[in-house]
């Protein structure tokens, strides 16, 4: 749930309606101020230059925030999704993994995706035909277009197809079949409108059979911090372990979640390239040059602590609509 403090210390409410108060240790901010609620108990908060806009749908509160330290931010449901200075780290790590193991990708499928910063990576690479974003919040969509000016070229590019729908809907109905299918998700919490997209028979029924032979899935898949890992990072990667023959987990530190970030790749085709493999294929494939990501950034990765290895080696957990895990926090139809 994320808040707004203005500079005398009192919250005008927060920005998907849960109304509250704020306030420095000292009683008086210099700033106006946004605060999210990461647990119970923590909060994250960062100085803002201005509120740029809000706005909702009969999905989720949208708001974009110029924040000093990290840019423009969207925030959904009281969740940062994306920061201007950083989203690069995210969405390099989400795209470049899996269209570079597959070995000449040409159509890919994104489930969510509004803000157009998955397919604007995608549409690097040089081997892509077509892109099929397909998101359930048109005003996402429109905002993003709007604001978002970092994505405009993505939104023009021709090879780009925007699909308003739930993304199950869209696959069940599609006849195509994929080389890469990207699950760019909003965090699965209560009362949102993605967490039946992370559940075992989603994966089994409806991606797997969308893709093609050799075809990799890849999703976010929430935080993966030592304290943060066993939310939703360790269930995703043991409910696609019952899917997949072969799983990828990996990470990275996004400072504007105030936590390291995890992904998960999964393919019935070997996922095994090295650090100069990718570099190689980097050079040869995607236009322009990665900011984050690397061969050695990949293997680094995917070189999860001793703490975060052993929870997921043990995990247990599979992800069902009836026995779903989510993140702190709760969505608009709660």
């Amino acid at each position: 749930m994320g808040e707004i403090a203005l500079p005398n210390g009192i919250s005008n409410g927060s920005i998907n309606g849960v109304n509250g108060q704020s306030h420095s240790l000292n009683g008086y901010r210099k700033s106006c101020w946004y605060e999210e609620e990461i647990e119970e108990d923590l909060r994250w908060c960062f100085a803002l230059n201005s509120i740029l806009h809000t706005g909702a749908s009969q999905y989720q509160d949208i708001a974009l925030l110029d924040t000093k330290p990290f840019g423009k931010a969207l925030v959904i449901d009281g969740k940062l999704q994306s920061a201007e200075t950083d989203e690069f780290i995210y969405h390099e790590c989400l795209v470049h993994p899996a269209l570079l193991h597959n070995p000449n990708p040409k159509n890919v499928f994104i489930m969510g995706g509004g803000e157009g910063s998955t397919a604007r990576e995608l549409l690097r690479h040089k081997t892509i035909d077509k892109v099929v974003m397909c998101d359930i919040d048109e005003e996402v969509v429109n905002f993003c277009k709007s604001y978002l000016v970092v994505n405009k070229e993505a939104f023009r590019d021709q090879r780009l197809e925007v699909v308003i729908n739930d993304a199950r809907a869209e696959l069940e109905t599609r006849n195509e079949s994929y080389d890469v299918i990207i699950g760019d998700l909003a965090d699965p919490i209560d009362g949102g409108p993605c967490y039946k997209l992370y559940t075992k028979s989603f994966y089994e029924l409806i991606v797997k059979p969308r893709l093609k032979q050799g075809g990799i899935f890849v999703t976010q898949a929430g935080p993966a911090g030592i304290f943060s890992h066993t939310e939703v990072f360790s269930c995703i990667y043991n409910t696609l372990r019952k899917v997949f023959k072969y799983v990828v987990p990996y990470s990275a530190h996004i400072p504007s979640y105030a936590d390291i970030w995890g992904w998960v790749m999964a393919s019935d085709s070997p996922l095994d390239l090295n650090a100069e493999e990718l570099d190689l294929r980097m050079r040869q494939r995607i236009k322009g040059e990665n900011r984050y990501l690397d061969g050695k950034t990949f293997t680094s990765a995917s070189t999860l602590s001793k703490t975060v290895r052993k929870s997921l080696d043990n995990e247990t957990h599979v992800y069902t609509e009836e026995n779903a895990r989510f993140i702190y926090g709760h969505g608009k139809q709660a």
